[in-house]
């Protein structure tokens, strides 16, 4: 069986369930410690190859994902394997794109919509969901809705 990250690592963020997952910026080294089992990469063009298994979702920067049923499969994913796998949430800068697809692992999690950023806020970036419109994206996932308490 597979180890989850550890709570202080660099970018670690707990969810409220007790799952682990990292954000981190890909232009920045990767932190020291264990490569992720799975890597969800959020960029305009195709991640680039890693030596674990990874996932690609098209988010140009500032953006929304272009595929938002492919965005949400990939999320969902990720939050289900998080509960025993190391799993990254990963974009250029590790801001943007990164704390809204953690602020939905949130709402996969439990966190209501419209707290989701808030949280993320709190327990991984303060900077994190840049946009307007990235926090619209938030608040109506998964499927433009919100997600029930799970």
């Amino acid at each position: 069986m597979s180890e989850t990250w550890e709570p202080t690592g660099a970018g670690v963020m707990r969810l409220p369930s007790g799952r682990y997952v990292r954000g981190r910026g890909l232009r920045k080294p990767a932190p020291a410690g264990p490569d992720p089992e799975l890597g969800v990469y959020l960029l305009g063009r195709p991640a680039p190859e890693t030596a674990w298994e990874s996932r690609w979702v098209r988010w140009p920067d500032f953006r929304l994902p272009a595929d938002r049923g492919s965005a949400e499969a990939a999320l969902r994913e990720a939050w289900e394997r998080a509960e025993r796998e190391r799993v990254e949430i990963a974009c250029g800068g590790g801001v943007g794109r990164t704390g809204t697809a953690l602020a939905c692992l949130a709402v996969l999690d439990g966190v209501p919509a419209g707290r989701a950023v808030a949280y993320v806020r709190e327990h991984y970036n303060r900077r994190a969901v840049e946009t307007p419109w990235q926090r619209r994206y938030v608040a109506r996932f998964p499927e433009g809705r919100g997600a029930p308490a799970r």
